[in-house]
C-alpha cells in the first residue's frame, strides 16, 4: 500500500508503566507491517506519566510525553485514547471525557470496568465510537473478543477460569514443590507476579473484577464487581494440597459465571471466585504457574478453552495493540462495535448454588466422635460420598467429600460441627469442581 493512501491516527496513551511501555515498542516494531495490512499509520502523538523524570524502556520524541492526562485527551491530533493508568479515577472521568469527544477509547483497566462498565459502555454507543478492553481479562489471551464476536450468537452456559496468574502461580509451587503459601508468595513477589501488598491477587478482588466483566459480556447483562462472591487463596493449606493430590485433584482459584435460570424474565445468573478443587482429568487441572485459561461451555459450540499468558507486559500488550488497530480501523471508516444492550440479570446467591465439597477438620481421636460428626452432616441432609481418616497422636485428621448439596446446608453443618467439643479449631471447606 502506498504511502500516501495510508491513513495517519493519533493515539494518546495515558501511562506508561510496563504495559504502556510494551505498547510503545510493539508500536516501533510492528509499524510497517500494520500499516501495510490495515493502511494505518499508528502514531503516538502524547503520553502521559506520572513523573516525567523516571527512566523508561522507550525514547519518545521532544513533546510527546506529559504530567498532564487531560491534556493528552484533548489533544486535536490524539484521535484514539489508550487509558492504561487503572484505578476508578482519573481513568472513569478521563474515559468518559474522551468517548464525549468521539474519541474511541481502548482499555486494560479491569477495575473501572468491573464498577462503571455499563456508564461507559452507554457513553460509547452513544458517541457511535469503540471502547474495547480485550486486555482488562486474561492478559494477551483473547477472551472478550471471542465472547463479544466469535460466539455473539451462542446461548453460553458457563464460563470458568484460572484468571490470575499470580494465585496460579502459587498453588502451583504449593501442589509441584511442597512449598509453603508464604515462601511461594515470596517467590510469586520477587518475580514480579505479585505486588508488595498481594491483597488483591491472593483475596480474589482481581479475580472477581475480571469474573464481572466476563458474566457482563458472555451474558449480556450488567454484573458489578460487588455482586460477585469472593475468596481468596490463603486459608489453603499443605494439607489441603495433599489430599486433593491423594484424591485426584487439583486446588485451583476459578472465577466462574454461568447462567442457572431466569426469574420474571431475567436471567438468573451465579458469579463467583474462590478455591476449588479441580478434577485432575479437566483441562484447567494442567495450567500452572502463571499462564491463565478459561474454559466455555455452550449449548451448541460445546466446550472450548483459551489459554495463554494472563500477565506480562508484551502479552497484555498486544491485546491493547489489537484493539487499537480495530477501533483506529473503525475509526477511520466512520463505525464502531457496540457491546450491546445489557439487560438486567438476578445474581443467584451462594446459599442457593450445589456442588460436592471437601471438609477437612481435625478432631480428638476417642470413641464416638465420628458418629457425632456423621449425625451432624445427617441432621442438615448432607450426604458423605467417602471419608479418610488420618492419626495426629491424641488427635485425628477427617477429610469428606460430599455429595452434591447445597451451600446453605453445607455452611450449616460446618456452623454446628465448630460448636462439637471434639472439634480443634475451624474445619477447612473447598467446593469440588468435577469433570
Amino acid at each position: 500500500m502506498s504511502d500516501s493512501s495510508r491513513k495517519r491516527i493519533g493515539v494518546g496513551v495515558l501511562g506508561c508503566g510496563n504495559v504502556g511501555s510494551a505498547l510503545i515498542g510493539l508500536l516501533e516494531e510492528q509499524h510497517m507491517v500494520i500499516a501495510e495490512r490495515t493502511g494505518l499509520e499508528l502514531e503516538v502523538a502524547r503520553v502521559a506519566v506520572r513523573s516525567a523524570s523516571r527512566d523508561r524502556d522507550v525514547v519518545l520524541a521532544d513533546g510527546v510525553l506529559t504530567t498532564d492526562a487531560a491534556a493528552v485527551v484533548n489533544d486535536p491530533d490524539v484521535d484514539v485514547v489508550v487509558e492504561l493508568i487503572g484505578g476508578i479515577e482519573p481513568a472513569r472521568e478521563l474515559v468518559s471525557s474522551a468517548l464525549k469527544q468521539g474519541k474511541p477509547v481502548v482499555t486494560g483497566n479491569k477495575e473501572l470496568l468491573a464498577n462503571y462498565g455499563a456508564e461507559l459502555y452507554a457513553a460509547a454507543d452513544t458517541a457511535e465510537v469503540d471502547l474495547l478492553f480485550e486486555a482488562a481479562v486474561g492478559g494477551g489471551i483473547p477472551l472478550i473478543r471471542s465472547l463479544r464476536e466469535s460466539l455473539s450468537a451462542e446461548p453460553v452456559r458457563r464460563v470458568m477460569g484460572i484468571v490470575n496468574g499470580t494465585t496460579n502461580y502459587i498453588l502451583s509451587q504449593m501442589t509441584e514443590h511442597g512449598t509453603s503459601y508464604h515462601d511461594a508468595l515470596a517467590d510469586a513477589q520477587s518475580l514480579g507476579y505479585a505486588e508488595r501488598d498481594p491483597t488483591a491477587d491472593v483475596e480474589g478482588f482481581d479475580a472477581a473484577s475480571k469474573a464481572s466483566i466476563i458474566a457482563t459480556v458472555a451474558f449480556g447483562a450488567r454484573v458489578l464487581a460487588g455482586s460477585v462472591y469472593r475468596e481468596g487463596i490463603s486459608s489453603v493449606g499443605p494439607a489441603d494440597i495433599a489430599f486433593a493430590q491423594r484424591l485426584g485433584y487439583v486446588i485451583k482459584l476459578l472465577a466462574i459465571a454461568e447462567r442457572v435460570g431466569h426469574v420474571d424474565g431475567k436471567p438468573e445468573l451465579a458469579v463467583r471466585v474462590h478455591p476449588a478443587m479441580v478434577s485432575a482429568d479437566h483441562p484447567l487441572a494442567s495450567v500452572r504457574d502463571s499462564f491463565n485459561a478459561v474454559f466455555i461451555e455452550g449449548d451448541a459450540v460445546g466446550e472450548l478453552m483459551l489459554y495463554g499468558r494472563g500477565a506480562g507486559g508484551r502479552p497484555t500488550a498486544s491485546a491493547v495493540l489489537g484493539d487499537l488497530i480495530d477501533a483506529a480501523g473503525n475509526w477511520g471508516r466512520g463505525t464502531w462495535t457496540p457491546i450491546g444492550s445489557l439487560g438486567e440479570a438476578v445474581i443467584c446467591s451462594i446459599d442457593d448454588l450445589e456442588s460436592e465439597f471437601y471438609i477437612n477438620m481435625e478432631v480428638l481421636d476417642r470413641p464416638g466422635v465420628l458418629a457425632a460428626v456423621a449425625g451432624v452432616f445427617g441432621r442438615h441432609g448432607v450426604s458423605i460420598r467417602s471419608m479418610e481418616q488420618e492419626g495426629l497422636g491424641d488427635q485425628a485428621r477427617l477429610v469428606f467429600i460430599t455429595h452434591e448439596a447445597t451451600e446453605r446446608d453445607v455452611q450449616a453443618t460446618l456452623g454446628d460441627l465448630r460448636e462439637l467439643d471434639s472439634v480443634r479449631g475451624a474445619p477447612a471447606l473447598l467446593r469440588v469442581i468435577g469433570q
